[in-house]
């Protein structure tokens, strides 16, 4: 068989030939050696209370997360008066000091605040804030600076430095489009993207003939040899299709072997931790699973629809968490939360928020402190009509990655930030 445009373009390859999708970057997947150990920093053994195979699950709220309707100052007259519509009630507060309540919502998770497994960190953001989403998100996925922009994505390069080939998937992201923040130095991203299982599957008992056919073709053509310049690129497809066939058998028997009885909300991200859960109990080899929910950008008739996803994701990671518990994985899991920037304080005349700078992220898990972190932002000392942050978000991945991970934070972010006492 050759391969010729007449054939397949490398664009009808990706389209038409394959019915799953995947994005993979590093060795074939017959070449991988697994995952080898995270390099240890410091040269000593695991960090106690550390489990040897850490799991990351990085949840993204997009659009802007309100943060003072999230952690709310209600000791402070300033909220109520910069927000006359949108202050939230007494009754639609839960208090968890004699200054600050989270929302109703969040009741779900509570419980797991009390015990010690869930923590706010407050004032979080960066120098000079960018008040576009797409711009704000990048700066959040790749670590850089404001004024810069990296190739590679901050989790990216956490596998360019830690491992030398991984057993796909070394990353799975749940959805149709893979994030930056998976970006590797290779130039591709590391991991899977995987919206529906029964989709992402080589044998799949409702292939037409065609596909058959093509199937067929696809595994000849991985077969073969191509000397000479147009090699690398065909390398490349190679390498990609052999890694999203053993991606696919993976994904195939995690889904046949997981049980579980816990019922999760009836929702696009209940729904995506719960397929987390499927992977992770099923043995998939992931270390780090990435899932979104959208719709915060609450420029208008913020009040309930900011309570609708606040509690979509309060029951979300409670089912997650007791499904974890029950599949005795939840130790070797933490869970980072984040939003590409807060609200402006004061809300404007259709009843919701616009774009602004610091907020709230969070961290979840059997190994973490729990509680609040750090001190929520002034009303009375603003910046640009916005919340100072305190905290820079990359003080939260560099802990994450030294004392979770267990990787030198330097090397990933590019340079040192300080560590917090999260862990």
């Amino acid at each position: 068989m050759r391969f010729t445009s007449q054939l397949y373009s490398r664009r009808e390859f990706l389209r038409g030939g394959l019915i799953l999708t995947a994005a993979a970057g590093t060795a074939p997947s017959f070449l991988a050696r697994t995952c080898l150990a995270v390099e240890n920093p410091h040269g000593l053994p695991s960090v106690p209370g550390v489990p040897d195979d850490p799991i990351l699950v990085v949840v993204q709220l997009s659009g802007g997360n309100d943060g003072l309707n999230t952690i709310i100052p209600y000791a402070d007259d300033a909220y109520y008066r910069y927000r006359p519509t949108l202050a939230l009630a007494r009754n639609e507060q839960i208090r968890i000091d004699d200054k600050l309540a989270v929302h109703r919502s969040l009741q779900p998770l509570q419980s797991v605040f009390d015990e010690g497994e869930f923590t706010w960190i407050q004032g979080v953001g960066y120098p000079n804030p960018n008040r576009s989403h797409f711009r704000s998100m990048e700066i959040w996925q790749t670590a850089s600076d404001a004024d810069k922009a990296l190739r590679t994505g901050w989790i990216g390069r956490y596998f360019d430095n830690t491992c030398q080939g991984a057993q796909p998937p070394a990353a799975v992201t749940i959805g149709r489009e893979m994030p930056k923040a998976l970006q590797a130095g290779d130039g591709h991203p590391m991991g899977i993207a995987l919206d529906r299982p029964e989709h992402f599957a080589w044998a799949n008992p409702g292939l037409t003939t065609t596909h058959r056919r093509r199937q067929r073709e696809l595994m000849d053509f991985l077969n073969q040899s191509f000397p000479g310049p147009s090699g690398q690129s065909i390398d490349y497809l190679q390498r990609t299709a052999l890694q999203a066939i053993q991606s696919s058998d993976v994904i195939a028997a995690a889904e046949r072997s997981y049980r579980s009885n816990v019922e999760y909300p009836d929702n696009r991200f209940g729904h995506d931790l719960q397929l987390i859960a499927k992977l992770i109990a099923g043995g998939v080899s992931g270390r780090v699973f990435y899932a979104s929910i959208g719709g915060f950008d609450t420029h208008a008739d913020q009040a309930g629809v900011h309570a609708r996803l606040l509690a979509q994701v309060a029951t979300g990671l409670v089912a997650f968490r007791r499904d974890l518990i029950r599949q005795r994985a939840w130790e070797k899991v933490a869970i980072l939360g984040f939003s590409e920037f807060g609200r402006r304080v004061d809300e404007n005349g259709s009843q919701g928020t616009d774009h602004g700078a610091a907020g709230p992220m969070f961290v979840m898990g059997k190994g973490f402190r729990g509680g609040l972190f750090g001190e929520h932002p002034s009303m009375d000392d603003l910046g640009n009509s916005d919340l100072k942050f305190s905290i820079d978000f990359r003080s939260v991945y560099a802990t994450v990655l030294e004392k979770w991970m267990g990787a030198a934070h330097d090397r990933v972010l590019g340079r040192s930030f300080p560590l917090l006492n999260l862990v």
